[in-house]
């Protein structure tokens, strides 16, 4: 027999504790975003898939379902990342000049969990910076990412920051092909250092050196002084690390890291990367970097970078919640009683009215206290057992 109450594979309910505390982080910090100057957008849930996918790489492809529009016959998806989404609404619906600052929040669908431990509908909040090409942007986002996530009982214990330019240029240097380059990638994120020893065996001197060095530039600062000198005299290598270094002395006070093998957003991003931790997690809670071609599908390339995060991790990796607290109120035709509720309710407090034949199970509704009736008129004590 069919179980109905069954859902498909990494895909679940939030019950009441943990849908509250979604919604209490969704607004603390779209609350914050706001006040930074980061305007509320709203894209649909599934639009036609070149739009969807186009410029942001075979990765989110992969990830987005697919189906069929019965109005036309064209293929849609439903979103698997809200980014693309945002940049069309920037290059296409908005079309501003100068600097657009933009935020958003709402499910995702991904084909596959990224982990045998994550949804494959996440709750994806974001914010992204258009129109600025300077370091200062890429400072702004990461410092508001760690406001953000400060301001809701997850600071970050450490920001991890790359650039996807060395990568390319190091790539380019060694003459690598498409093919080839693709399956290095995997790699180097594997940090498969024989591997990659192997997929670069007839690479010059050079630049295999250097690619091979890569999955060792991880740490402190320091890594960007070692990473100058193991790494070839390329332009773009320079300019990649410059970045680095100037984005490092910006954002003092943080707890930064390097790694110059993680390329996370490898087909999506263009320039500086980066990925924060924080409670018991050992896999990232938020990522983000720079993408200034995205826009180009939608007619206006320019400048952007942002970051994302998934809500329903972010509540699985922080301390557990309690249930809130309810008072209960007996049913009662008092006016004095009807004050009390509206003034309890007025200052937040949850209040939940009797209903008949319910004895002893308003605890599980999650009552805790109770309104009772006495000589300073109703007043708030903790709920009886019988209630």
């Amino acid at each position: 027999m069919q179980m109905r109450w069954v859902l498909p594979d990494y895909i679940q309910d939030a019950l009441p504790v943990e849908a509250a505390e979604i919604e209490r982080l969704r607004r603390t910090m779209l609350d914050t975003l706001r006040v930074h100057g980061y305007q509320l957008v709203q894209p649909p849930l599934l639009e036609y898939l070149d739009s969807l996918t186009t410029g942001a790489g075979h990765d989110l492809d992969l990830q987005t379902f697919k189906l069929v529009d019965q109005l036309n016959g064209r293929t849609m998806g439903v979103r698997a990342d809200m980014t693309p989404q945002v940049s069309r609404i920037d290059a296409h619906l908005l079309n501003r000049p100068g600097v657009t600052r933009l935020c958003y929040c709402g499910s995702v669908l991904h084909t596959r969990p990224s982990s045998l431990t994550v949804t494959r509908e996440p709750i994806q909040l974001g914010a992204e910076l258009y129109g600025h090409a300077g370091i200062e942007a890429d400072e702004e986002v990461i410092r508001l990412l760690a406001s953000v996530m400060g301001l809701v009982g997850m600071p970050p214990a450490r920001i991890d920051l790359g650039h996807v330019g060395l990568f390319r240029a190091l790539s380019s240097g060694a003459g690598l092909e498409a093919m080839r380059e693709e399956k290095l990638f995997d790699l180097l994120q594997a940090k498969d250092v024989p591997g990659i020893a192997e997929c670069l065996a007839d690479v010059a001197g050079p630049y295999r050196a250097a690619l091979l060095a890569l999955p060792e530039l991880y740490g402190g600062v320091e890594v960007l002084g070692l990473a100058a000198e193991r790494l070839p005299n390329d332009p773009k290598v320079r300019e990649a690390l410059a970045d680095l270094a100037r984005l490092a002395s910006r954002l003092d006070g943080l707890p930064l890291s390097f790694d110059l093998a993680d390329l996370r957003g490898y087909h999506y991003h263009c320039g500086v990367v980066f990925a924060a931790y924080a409670g018991n997690s050992s896999a990232a809670l938020a990522l983000g970097g720079r993408y200034d071609h995205v826009g180009e599908v939608f007619g206006r390339g320019r400048p952007a970078t942002g970051f994302s995060l998934d809500l329903r991790r972010l509540v699985a990796c922080g301390e557990s919640v309690s249930p809130a607290d309810a008072i209960f109120a007996p049913a009662d035709d008092d006016p004095a009683l009807a004050e009390a509720i509206a003034a309890l309710r007025a200052r937040g407090e949850i209040v939940v009215n009797e209903l008949p034949g319910h004895e002893g199970t308003w605890k599980t509704a999650g009552c805790n206290r109770q309104l009772v009736s006495g000589g300073d008129g109703w007043t708030v004590e903790p709920l009886t057992a019988e209630r």
